[in-house]
Protein backbone atom coordinates (compact mmCIF):
# COMPACT_ATOMS: atom_id res chain seq x y z
CA UNK A 1 0.00 0.00 0.00
CA UNK A 2 1.19 3.19 -1.14
CA UNK A 3 0.68 6.94 0.64
CA UNK A 4 -1.77 8.75 -1.28
CA UNK A 5 -0.42 12.45 -1.80
CA UNK A 6 -0.60 15.19 -4.89
CA UNK A 7 1.53 13.80 -7.33
CA UNK A 8 3.17 16.22 -9.81
CA UNK A 9 0.53 16.26 -13.65
CA UNK A 10 1.78 13.79 -15.49
CA UNK A 11 2.97 16.18 -18.66
CA UNK A 12 5.93 17.25 -16.15
CA UNK A 13 6.85 14.06 -14.59
CA UNK A 14 7.17 12.67 -18.34
CA UNK A 15 9.71 15.76 -18.66
CA UNK A 16 11.59 15.34 -15.44
CA UNK A 17 12.10 11.72 -16.62
CA UNK A 18 13.57 12.93 -20.27
CA UNK A 19 15.94 15.42 -18.60
CA UNK A 20 16.94 12.81 -16.25
CA UNK A 21 16.27 14.08 -12.89
CA UNK A 22 14.08 11.16 -12.03
CA UNK A 23 15.30 8.42 -12.76
CA UNK A 24 12.84 5.45 -11.21
CA UNK A 25 15.96 4.38 -8.56
CA UNK A 26 14.98 4.41 -5.29
CA UNK A 27 16.97 6.53 -2.48
CA UNK A 28 18.07 3.09 -1.20
CA UNK A 29 20.59 3.17 -3.90
CA UNK A 30 22.66 5.91 -1.86
CA UNK A 31 24.14 2.94 0.25
CA UNK A 32 24.09 0.00 -1.66
CA UNK A 33 25.42 1.64 -4.75
CA UNK A 34 28.78 1.28 -2.58
CA UNK A 35 28.63 -2.33 -1.61
CA UNK A 36 30.88 -3.34 -4.85
CA UNK A 37 34.06 -0.86 -3.52
CA UNK A 38 36.75 -2.95 -2.81
CA UNK A 39 37.64 -0.07 -0.33
CA UNK A 40 34.86 0.01 1.91
CA UNK A 41 35.21 3.64 2.99
CA UNK A 42 34.56 4.82 6.59
CA UNK A 43 30.75 6.18 5.88
CA UNK A 44 29.82 7.05 9.35
CA UNK A 45 31.82 8.29 12.87
CA UNK A 46 29.41 8.68 16.05
CA UNK A 47 31.40 9.52 18.91
CA UNK A 48 34.32 6.65 19.44
CA UNK A 49 31.62 4.33 17.11
CA UNK A 50 32.10 3.97 13.02
CA UNK A 51 30.60 2.31 10.08
CA UNK A 52 31.89 1.56 6.98
CA UNK A 53 29.58 1.63 3.83
CA UNK A 54 29.45 -2.25 4.02
CA UNK A 55 28.76 -2.18 8.19
CA UNK A 56 25.61 0.86 7.64
CA UNK A 57 24.30 -1.25 5.06
CA UNK A 58 24.35 -4.69 7.08
CA UNK A 59 23.13 -3.15 10.03
CA UNK A 60 20.04 -1.26 7.76
CA UNK A 61 19.24 -4.70 6.81
CA UNK A 62 19.28 -6.34 9.78
CA UNK A 63 17.25 -3.79 11.95
CA UNK A 64 15.00 -4.24 8.45
CA UNK A 65 14.58 -7.60 8.91
CA UNK A 66 14.13 -7.06 12.81
CA UNK A 67 11.13 -5.31 12.02
CA UNK A 68 9.63 -8.06 9.50
CA UNK A 69 10.00 -10.38 12.12
CA UNK A 70 8.02 -8.22 14.67
CA UNK A 71 5.33 -7.86 12.35
CA UNK A 72 5.66 -4.00 10.66
CA UNK A 73 4.61 -4.53 7.01
CA UNK A 74 6.03 -2.33 3.85
CA UNK A 75 3.51 0.46 3.39
CA UNK A 76 2.90 1.28 6.87
CA UNK A 77 4.15 4.57 9.04
CA UNK A 78 6.90 5.04 11.49
CA UNK A 79 7.00 8.09 13.68
CA UNK A 80 10.86 8.39 14.52
CA UNK A 81 11.93 10.74 16.87
CA UNK A 82 16.59 10.56 17.82
CA UNK A 83 19.04 13.04 18.42
CA UNK A 84 22.32 13.27 16.27
CA UNK A 85 23.21 9.40 17.17
CA UNK A 86 24.26 6.89 13.99
CA UNK A 87 21.15 4.88 14.83
CA UNK A 88 19.22 7.78 12.61
CA UNK A 89 20.84 6.78 9.61
CA UNK A 90 20.31 3.02 10.18
CA UNK A 91 16.72 3.58 11.01
CA UNK A 92 16.38 5.87 7.91
CA UNK A 93 17.56 3.32 5.52
CA UNK A 94 15.81 0.47 6.74
CA UNK A 95 12.76 1.90 7.05
CA UNK A 96 13.33 2.63 3.18
CA UNK A 97 14.35 -0.65 2.30
CA UNK A 98 11.10 -2.19 4.35
CA UNK A 99 8.99 0.31 2.26
CA UNK A 100 8.35 2.16 5.75
CA UNK A 101 7.24 5.72 5.09
CA UNK A 102 8.33 7.47 8.42
CA UNK A 103 8.52 10.96 9.58
CA UNK A 104 11.44 12.25 11.39
CA UNK A 105 10.51 14.18 14.33
CA UNK A 106 13.34 16.84 15.59
CA UNK A 107 14.62 15.50 18.81
CA UNK A 108 13.25 19.33 20.58
CA UNK A 109 9.95 18.23 19.44
CA UNK A 110 8.03 17.40 22.71
CA UNK A 111 4.29 15.46 23.36
CA UNK A 112 2.75 18.56 21.55
CA UNK A 113 4.51 17.88 18.09
CA UNK A 114 4.79 13.95 18.28
CA UNK A 115 0.94 13.30 18.83
CA UNK A 116 -0.08 15.97 16.04
CA UNK A 117 1.96 13.94 13.88
CA UNK A 118 1.49 10.85 15.05
CA UNK A 119 -2.43 11.97 14.71
CA UNK A 120 -1.34 12.78 10.96
CA UNK A 121 0.38 9.30 9.48
CA UNK A 122 -1.64 6.66 11.76
CA UNK A 123 2.07 4.82 12.48
CA UNK A 124 2.43 1.18 13.43
CA UNK A 125 5.83 1.77 14.55
CA UNK A 126 7.82 4.03 17.11
CA UNK A 127 11.23 4.74 17.24
CA UNK A 128 12.16 6.86 19.53
CA UNK A 129 15.59 7.78 22.51
CA UNK A 130 15.16 7.39 26.46
CA UNK A 131 17.29 10.13 26.18
CA UNK A 132 14.52 12.40 25.90
CA UNK A 133 12.44 13.39 28.85
CA UNK A 134 9.21 11.65 27.37
CA UNK A 135 10.84 8.42 26.94
CA UNK A 136 12.80 8.06 30.09
CA UNK A 137 9.19 6.51 30.97
CA UNK A 138 6.56 4.51 29.26
CA UNK A 139 3.75 7.07 30.49
CA UNK A 140 3.71 9.26 27.01
CA UNK A 141 4.42 5.99 24.94
CA UNK A 142 1.45 4.64 26.63
CA UNK A 143 -0.58 7.39 26.68
CA UNK A 144 0.42 7.84 22.60
CA UNK A 145 -0.86 4.57 21.38
CA UNK A 146 -3.91 4.63 23.23
CA UNK A 147 -4.54 8.01 21.65
CA UNK A 148 -3.44 6.92 18.20
CA UNK A 149 -4.81 3.02 18.27
CA UNK A 150 -3.09 2.23 14.94
CA UNK A 151 0.26 2.56 17.29
CA UNK A 152 1.98 -1.40 18.04
CA UNK A 153 5.56 -1.38 18.34
CA UNK A 154 7.91 0.91 20.03
CA UNK A 155 11.58 0.29 19.44
CA UNK A 156 13.60 2.52 22.42
CA UNK A 157 17.31 3.58 21.78
CA UNK A 158 19.13 3.27 25.13
CA UNK A 159 17.60 1.73 28.40
CA UNK A 160 14.27 1.58 29.20
CA UNK A 161 11.42 -0.45 30.64
CA UNK A 162 9.20 -0.15 27.74
CA UNK A 163 8.98 -1.34 24.13
CA UNK A 164 11.98 -2.87 22.28
CA UNK A 165 15.32 -2.44 22.23
CA UNK A 166 16.60 -0.58 19.23
CA UNK A 167 20.14 -2.04 20.16
CA UNK A 168 19.16 -5.61 19.78
CA UNK A 169 16.81 -4.99 16.66
CA UNK A 170 20.07 -3.48 15.02
CA UNK A 171 22.12 -6.74 15.96
CA UNK A 172 19.31 -9.41 15.20
CA UNK A 173 18.62 -10.24 18.49
CA UNK A 174 15.62 -8.52 19.14
CA UNK A 175 14.24 -8.97 23.27
CA UNK A 176 11.42 -7.15 23.86
CA UNK A 177 11.06 -5.55 27.34
CA UNK A 178 7.62 -4.81 26.58
CA UNK A 179 5.18 -5.15 23.57
CA UNK A 180 2.25 -2.99 22.61
CA UNK A 181 0.98 -5.94 20.46
CA UNK A 182 1.46 -9.73 20.73
CA UNK A 183 0.85 -10.23 16.74
CA UNK A 184 2.44 -13.02 15.33
CA UNK A 185 5.91 -12.79 14.05
CA UNK A 186 6.18 -13.29 10.24
CA UNK A 187 8.49 -13.27 7.48
CA UNK A 188 8.36 -10.96 4.31
CA UNK A 189 10.13 -10.79 1.61
CA UNK A 190 11.58 -7.47 0.45
CA UNK A 191 9.22 -5.51 -1.03
CA UNK A 192 9.97 -4.16 -4.52
CA UNK A 193 9.94 0.16 -3.99
CA UNK A 194 8.36 2.42 -6.71
CA UNK A 195 10.42 5.70 -6.96
CA UNK A 196 7.13 7.18 -7.86
CA UNK A 197 5.87 6.72 -4.29
CA UNK A 198 6.69 8.35 -0.79
CA UNK A 199 10.23 7.42 0.85
CA UNK A 200 9.27 9.75 4.28
CA UNK A 201 8.01 12.96 5.43
CA UNK A 202 9.73 16.11 5.96
CA UNK A 203 8.38 18.73 8.70
CA UNK A 204 7.21 22.48 7.47
CA UNK A 205 8.41 25.21 9.86
CA UNK A 206 4.66 26.44 8.70
CA UNK A 207 2.70 29.45 9.64
CA UNK A 208 -0.56 27.29 11.01
CA UNK A 209 -1.86 26.24 14.23
CA UNK A 210 -0.82 22.70 13.29
CA UNK A 211 2.61 21.19 12.09
CA UNK A 212 2.04 20.62 8.25
CA UNK A 213 3.51 17.52 6.59
CA UNK A 214 5.77 17.25 3.11
CA UNK A 215 5.26 13.82 1.57
CA UNK A 216 8.85 13.31 0.13
CA UNK A 217 9.22 10.74 -2.98
CA UNK A 218 12.16 8.72 -3.68
CA UNK A 219 12.49 10.25 -7.54
CA UNK A 220 12.29 14.10 -6.47
CA UNK A 221 14.55 13.60 -3.10
CA UNK A 222 17.29 11.53 -4.83
CA UNK A 223 17.48 13.88 -7.69
CA UNK A 224 17.96 16.71 -5.35
CA UNK A 225 20.64 14.59 -3.69
CA UNK A 226 22.26 13.90 -6.41
CA UNK A 227 22.37 17.73 -8.16
CA UNK A 228 23.23 18.80 -4.19
CA UNK A 229 26.25 16.37 -4.65
CA UNK A 230 27.28 17.57 -7.89
CA UNK A 231 27.54 21.56 -6.96
CA UNK A 232 28.77 20.94 -3.73
CA UNK A 233 32.19 18.90 -5.65
CA UNK A 234 31.46 15.99 -2.63
CA UNK A 235 33.75 12.89 -3.61
CA UNK A 236 35.40 10.11 -1.10
CA UNK A 237 37.80 12.45 0.67
CA UNK A 238 35.16 14.50 2.03
CA UNK A 239 34.18 14.76 5.25
CA UNK A 240 31.46 16.94 6.76
CA UNK A 241 29.95 17.77 9.87
CA UNK A 242 26.48 17.35 11.16
CA UNK A 243 25.89 19.61 13.88
CA UNK A 244 22.46 20.62 13.31
CA UNK A 245 19.64 18.57 13.91
CA UNK A 246 20.35 15.49 11.47
CA UNK A 247 16.07 15.35 10.43
CA UNK A 248 16.59 18.76 8.84
CA UNK A 249 16.46 18.83 5.40
CA UNK A 250 19.42 21.33 5.09
CA UNK A 251 21.61 18.47 7.46
CA UNK A 252 19.96 15.66 5.31
CA UNK A 253 19.91 16.52 1.38
CA UNK A 254 21.52 20.34 0.90
CA UNK A 255 23.92 17.90 0.08
CA UNK A 256 23.92 17.05 4.21
CA UNK A 257 24.06 13.40 5.12
CA UNK A 258 23.34 11.89 2.53
CA UNK A 259 24.97 13.96 -0.28
CA UNK A 260 28.08 12.72 1.29
CA UNK A 261 26.69 9.15 1.47
CA UNK A 262 25.95 9.28 -2.61
CA UNK A 263 29.50 10.76 -3.30
CA UNK A 264 30.96 7.94 -0.86
CA UNK A 265 32.26 10.61 2.19
CA UNK A 266 32.49 10.93 5.25
CA UNK A 267 29.39 11.95 7.70
CA UNK A 268 30.87 12.75 11.10
CA UNK A 269 28.05 13.47 13.78
CA UNK A 270 28.25 16.44 16.39
CA UNK A 271 25.65 16.40 19.31
CA UNK A 272 25.02 20.17 18.67
CA UNK A 273 26.64 23.14 16.92
CA UNK A 274 28.89 24.85 19.59
CA UNK A 275 32.91 25.39 19.10
CA UNK A 276 33.24 23.48 22.21
CA UNK A 277 31.77 20.61 20.97
CA UNK A 278 32.94 20.60 17.09
CA UNK A 279 36.21 21.97 17.36
CA UNK A 280 37.84 18.93 18.58
CA UNK A 281 35.98 17.12 16.07
CA UNK A 282 37.51 18.82 12.68
CA UNK A 283 40.72 18.39 14.35
CA UNK A 284 40.99 14.84 15.67
CA UNK A 285 38.69 14.18 12.36
CA UNK A 286 40.21 16.76 9.31
CA UNK A 287 36.79 17.96 8.85
CA UNK A 288 36.60 19.36 5.56
CA UNK A 289 33.26 20.53 5.48
CA UNK A 290 30.29 21.98 8.25
CA UNK A 291 26.77 23.66 7.73
CA UNK A 292 25.53 25.84 10.43
CA UNK A 293 22.99 28.36 10.84
CA UNK A 294 24.41 32.29 11.39
CA UNK A 295 23.48 32.03 15.30
CA UNK A 296 26.19 29.44 15.41
CA UNK A 297 28.48 31.64 13.14
CA UNK A 298 29.11 34.24 15.69
CA UNK A 299 29.83 31.44 18.37
CA UNK A 300 32.60 30.18 15.90
CA UNK A 301 33.97 33.47 14.96
CA UNK A 302 33.85 34.13 18.96
CA UNK A 303 35.73 31.32 19.56
CA UNK A 304 38.33 31.13 16.65
CA UNK A 305 39.14 34.80 17.67
CA UNK A 306 41.05 32.74 20.37
CA UNK A 307 42.51 30.09 18.50
CA UNK A 308 41.33 28.60 15.00
CA UNK A 309 44.00 25.83 14.60
CA UNK A 310 42.07 23.25 15.13
CA UNK A 311 40.39 24.68 11.70
CA UNK A 312 42.89 24.29 9.92
CA UNK A 313 41.58 21.29 7.77
CA UNK A 314 38.06 22.81 7.09
CA UNK A 315 37.30 23.85 3.78
CA UNK A 316 34.03 25.20 3.09
CA UNK A 317 31.56 26.48 5.63
CA UNK A 318 27.99 26.45 4.24
CA UNK A 319 25.61 28.86 6.00
CA UNK A 320 21.83 28.69 5.76
CA UNK A 321 18.66 28.03 7.62
CA UNK A 322 18.27 32.26 8.21
CA UNK A 323 19.72 35.16 6.57
CA UNK A 324 23.25 35.85 6.73
CA UNK A 325 24.57 39.67 6.86
CA UNK A 326 26.87 40.60 4.76
CA UNK A 327 29.14 42.05 7.78
CA UNK A 328 29.36 38.34 9.23
CA UNK A 329 29.59 36.93 6.02
CA UNK A 330 32.39 39.10 5.38
CA UNK A 331 34.71 37.53 8.80
CA UNK A 332 34.26 33.64 7.59
CA UNK A 333 37.33 33.99 5.50
CA UNK A 334 39.45 35.99 7.42
CA UNK A 335 38.62 34.39 11.34
CA UNK A 336 37.81 30.68 10.41
CA UNK A 337 40.34 30.30 7.22
CA UNK A 338 37.18 28.90 4.88
CA UNK A 339 35.50 29.39 2.33
CA UNK A 340 31.52 30.20 2.74
CA UNK A 341 28.89 28.99 0.66
CA UNK A 342 25.35 30.30 1.10
CA UNK A 343 22.36 27.85 1.22
CA UNK A 344 18.76 29.22 0.72
CA UNK A 345 16.20 26.27 0.67
CA UNK A 346 13.47 24.49 2.03
CA UNK A 347 12.01 21.29 2.86
CA UNK A 348 9.43 21.84 0.35
CA UNK A 349 11.65 21.74 -2.15
CA UNK A 350 13.47 24.56 -3.91
CA UNK A 351 17.40 24.82 -2.83
CA UNK A 352 19.37 27.19 -3.64
CA UNK A 353 23.46 27.75 -3.41
CA UNK A 354 26.12 30.06 -4.42
CA UNK A 355 28.19 28.04 -6.55
CA UNK A 356 32.38 27.61 -5.68
CA UNK A 357 33.26 29.66 -8.62
CA UNK A 358 31.14 32.32 -8.06
CA UNK A 359 32.40 36.19 -7.51
CA UNK A 360 32.49 37.17 -4.00
CA UNK A 361 30.00 39.46 -4.67
CA UNK A 362 27.52 36.95 -5.47
CA UNK A 363 28.91 35.02 -2.26
CA UNK A 364 28.19 37.63 0.27
CA UNK A 365 25.49 39.23 -1.06
CA UNK A 366 23.46 36.65 -2.22
CA UNK A 367 21.64 33.44 -1.30
CA UNK A 368 22.66 31.71 -4.21
CA UNK A 369 20.38 30.11 -7.60
CA UNK A 370 18.19 27.33 -8.07
CA UNK A 371 19.89 23.75 -8.39
CA UNK A 372 17.93 23.08 -11.99
CA UNK A 373 17.30 24.79 -14.92
CA UNK A 374 13.51 23.54 -14.37
CA UNK A 375 13.15 25.11 -10.89
CA UNK A 376 11.06 27.64 -12.60
CA UNK A 377 10.60 30.71 -9.97
CA UNK A 378 8.11 33.75 -9.75
CA UNK A 379 8.42 36.67 -8.19
CA UNK A 380 5.24 38.06 -7.46
CA UNK A 381 3.37 41.39 -5.78
CA UNK A 382 0.64 41.89 -3.80
CA UNK A 383 -1.74 41.05 -6.34
CA UNK A 384 -0.05 38.28 -8.27
CA UNK A 385 1.57 40.23 -10.68
CA UNK A 386 5.30 39.05 -11.42
CA UNK A 387 7.53 42.23 -10.56
CA UNK A 388 10.71 43.31 -12.31
CA UNK A 389 14.18 42.10 -11.24
CA UNK A 390 15.50 43.89 -8.88
CA UNK A 391 12.54 44.48 -6.69
CA UNK A 392 11.15 42.48 -3.81
CA UNK A 393 8.52 40.60 -4.26
CA UNK A 394 6.50 37.07 -3.07
CA UNK A 395 8.43 34.07 -3.78
CA UNK A 396 6.38 31.01 -5.94
CA UNK A 397 8.33 28.36 -7.25
CA UNK A 398 7.36 24.41 -8.86
CA UNK A 399 10.10 21.97 -10.45
CA UNK A 400 11.45 18.70 -10.09
CA UNK A 401 11.97 18.58 -6.45
CA UNK A 402 9.07 20.72 -4.95
CA UNK A 403 6.49 19.13 -3.99
CA UNK A 404 2.72 19.75 -4.75
CA UNK A 405 0.70 19.79 -1.44
CA UNK A 406 1.16 18.76 1.95
CA UNK A 407 -0.22 15.71 3.62
CA UNK A 408 -4.30 15.39 4.37
CA UNK A 409 -4.32 19.31 3.96
CA UNK A 410 -7.00 20.52 1.00
CA UNK A 411 -7.88 23.25 2.75
CA UNK A 412 -4.09 24.63 3.37
CA UNK A 413 -3.09 23.77 0.20
CA UNK A 414 -5.60 25.76 -1.31
CA UNK A 415 -3.94 28.93 -0.04
CA UNK A 416 -0.44 27.33 -0.41
CA UNK A 417 -0.28 26.69 -4.20
CA UNK A 418 -1.63 28.87 -7.00
CA UNK A 419 -3.45 27.73 -9.73
CA UNK A 420 -0.25 26.50 -11.65
CA UNK A 421 0.58 24.59 -8.95
CA UNK A 422 3.29 27.50 -7.85
CA UNK A 423 4.27 27.11 -4.53
CA UNK A 424 3.89 30.63 -2.35
CA UNK A 425 6.92 29.80 0.09
CA UNK A 426 6.52 32.57 2.20
CA UNK A 427 9.62 34.22 1.49
CA UNK A 428 10.12 37.77 0.21
CA UNK A 429 13.34 37.88 -2.23
CA UNK A 430 14.81 39.69 -5.22
CA UNK A 431 16.21 38.54 -8.05
CA UNK A 432 19.48 39.93 -10.09
CA UNK A 433 19.44 39.87 -13.18
CA UNK A 434 21.94 36.94 -13.59
CA UNK A 435 19.16 34.79 -11.90
CA UNK A 436 20.83 34.93 -8.11
CA UNK A 437 18.44 35.14 -5.13
CA UNK A 438 18.38 37.49 -2.32
CA UNK A 439 16.06 37.14 1.12
CA UNK A 440 14.69 39.60 2.22
CA UNK A 441 12.29 39.19 4.55
CA UNK A 442 9.22 36.84 4.96
CA UNK A 443 5.57 37.47 3.91
CA UNK A 444 4.23 34.58 6.30
CA UNK A 445 3.29 34.79 9.96
CA UNK A 446 6.62 32.87 11.00
CA UNK A 447 9.37 33.49 13.45
CA UNK A 448 13.01 32.22 11.92
CA UNK A 449 14.86 31.84 15.76
CA UNK A 450 18.25 30.82 14.88
CA UNK A 451 17.36 28.69 11.52
CA UNK A 452 14.17 26.84 13.97
CA UNK A 453 10.75 28.39 12.17
CA UNK A 454 8.30 28.68 15.12
CA UNK A 455 4.44 28.81 13.75
CA UNK A 456 2.92 32.52 15.56
CA UNK A 457 -0.91 30.72 15.25
CA UNK A 458 0.34 27.70 16.91
CA UNK A 459 2.36 29.55 19.65
CA UNK A 460 -0.95 31.37 19.87
CA UNK A 461 -3.36 28.78 20.38
CA UNK A 462 -1.42 27.52 22.70
CA UNK A 463 -1.69 30.96 25.14
CA UNK A 464 -5.02 31.62 24.27
CA UNK A 465 -5.51 28.19 26.70
CA UNK A 466 -4.15 30.00 29.72
CA UNK A 467 -6.85 30.79 31.14
CA UNK A 468 -6.09 34.41 32.11
CA UNK A 469 -5.10 35.49 28.72
CA UNK A 470 -8.03 36.83 26.33
CA UNK A 471 -5.96 37.76 23.76
CA UNK A 472 -2.07 37.04 21.96
CA UNK A 473 -0.05 37.80 19.53
CA UNK A 474 3.35 36.58 18.82
CA UNK A 475 5.74 38.34 16.59
CA UNK A 476 9.61 38.21 15.68
CA UNK A 477 11.50 40.60 17.47
CA UNK A 478 15.37 41.38 16.14
CA UNK A 479 18.15 39.48 17.83
CA UNK A 480 21.85 39.96 17.49
CA UNK A 481 22.49 36.42 17.99
CA UNK A 482 19.73 34.26 16.87
CA UNK A 483 18.41 36.71 13.87
CA UNK A 484 14.58 36.52 14.99
CA UNK A 485 13.43 35.94 18.56
CA UNK A 486 9.70 35.71 19.63
CA UNK A 487 8.00 38.31 21.52
CA UNK A 488 4.16 37.73 23.04
CA UNK A 489 1.87 40.28 23.22
CA UNK A 490 -1.36 39.24 25.46
CA UNK A 491 -4.54 41.16 27.08
CA UNK A 492 -4.74 39.42 30.34
CA UNK A 493 -7.70 39.98 32.90
CA UNK A 494 -4.72 38.99 35.78
CA UNK A 495 -2.51 41.95 36.02
CA UNK A 496 -0.27 39.54 38.68
CA UNK A 497 0.51 37.05 35.82
CA UNK A 498 4.00 36.40 35.06
CA UNK A 499 5.76 35.31 32.11
CA UNK A 500 7.23 32.33 34.23
CA UNK A 501 3.92 30.91 35.07
CA UNK A 502 3.06 31.73 30.97
CA UNK A 503 6.29 29.76 30.35
CA UNK A 504 5.27 26.79 32.79
CA UNK A 505 1.58 26.32 31.64
CA UNK A 506 3.10 25.96 27.95
CA UNK A 507 5.97 23.74 29.02
CA UNK A 508 2.64 21.38 30.63
CA UNK A 509 1.01 21.63 27.03
CA UNK A 510 3.78 19.70 25.20
CA UNK A 511 5.29 22.45 23.00
CA UNK A 512 9.18 22.25 21.98
CA UNK A 513 11.28 25.11 24.13
CA UNK A 514 12.69 27.07 21.18
CA UNK A 515 8.56 28.13 20.23
CA UNK A 516 8.28 29.23 24.60
CA UNK A 517 8.05 33.09 23.90
CA UNK A 518 11.61 34.62 24.55
CA UNK A 519 9.96 37.96 25.57
CA UNK A 520 6.35 38.54 26.89
CA UNK A 521 4.57 42.01 26.85
CA UNK A 522 1.27 42.98 28.60
CA UNK A 523 -0.59 45.25 26.89
CA UNK A 524 -4.04 46.90 27.80
CA UNK A 525 -5.75 45.92 23.73
CA UNK A 526 -3.84 44.75 21.13
CA UNK A 527 -3.94 46.67 17.28
CA UNK A 528 -5.95 46.11 14.54
CA UNK A 529 -5.63 47.02 11.24
CA UNK A 530 -8.54 48.49 9.26
CA UNK A 531 -10.09 45.13 7.92
CA UNK A 532 -10.10 44.02 11.82
CA UNK A 533 -6.90 42.04 12.57
CA UNK A 534 -4.46 42.05 14.67
CA UNK A 535 -1.68 44.68 13.19
CA UNK A 536 1.27 42.78 13.68
CA UNK A 537 3.49 45.15 11.08
CA UNK A 538 2.72 47.72 14.36
CA UNK A 539 3.65 44.75 17.31
CA UNK A 540 7.11 44.13 15.47
CA UNK A 541 7.89 48.08 15.23
CA UNK A 542 6.54 48.59 18.50
CA UNK A 543 9.36 45.73 20.06
CA UNK A 544 12.06 46.75 17.65
CA UNK A 545 11.62 50.01 19.26
CA UNK A 546 11.77 49.38 22.64
CA UNK A 547 14.59 47.32 22.31
CA UNK A 548 16.63 50.12 20.93
CA UNK A 549 15.82 51.96 23.31
CA UNK A 550 16.42 49.78 26.01
CA UNK A 551 20.10 49.23 24.44
CA UNK A 552 20.60 52.88 24.46
CA UNK A 553 23.06 54.27 27.68
CA UNK A 554 21.10 55.81 29.72
CA UNK A 555 21.48 59.17 31.27
CA UNK A 556 23.75 59.61 34.57
CA UNK A 557 21.26 61.33 37.24
CA UNK A 558 22.71 63.88 39.58
CA UNK A 559 23.76 62.30 43.11
CA UNK A 560 23.30 65.49 45.46
CA UNK A 561 25.17 64.92 48.60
Amino acid sequence: MSIAFTSWPPELAEHYRQKGYWTDVPMTDILTRHQQNPTDHLALICGERSWTYRQLEHDAERLAASLLQLGVQPGDTALVHLPNVAEFYITFFALMKLGVVPVNALFSHNQHELTVYAEQIRPTLAIVSSGHHLFRQSTFAQTLSEQVTSLKFCLVDGDADFGYSLAAAIAGTLMPCHAFSSQAKKAVSWPELNASDVAFFQLSGGSTGTPKLIPRTHNDYYYSVRASAEICRLDSDTVYLCALPAPHNYTLSSPGALGVFYAGGTVVLAAEPSPMTCFPLIQSHQITMAALVPSAVTLWLQAAADDRSALSSLQWLQVGGAHLGESLARRIYPKLGCHLQQVFGMAEGLVNYTRFEDSEWHVLHTQGRPISDDDEIRIVDENGDDVPRGTPGALLTRGPYTFRGYYNSPEHNRVAFDKDGFYRSGDVVVMTEDGYLMVVGRDKDQINRGGEKVAAEEVENQLLAVPEITQAALVAMPDSVMGEKSCAFIVTTNPKLKPLTIRKHLRMRGIADYKLPDRIEKVDALPMTHVGKIDKKALRQRIANLLKKQSQPQPEKDVLS
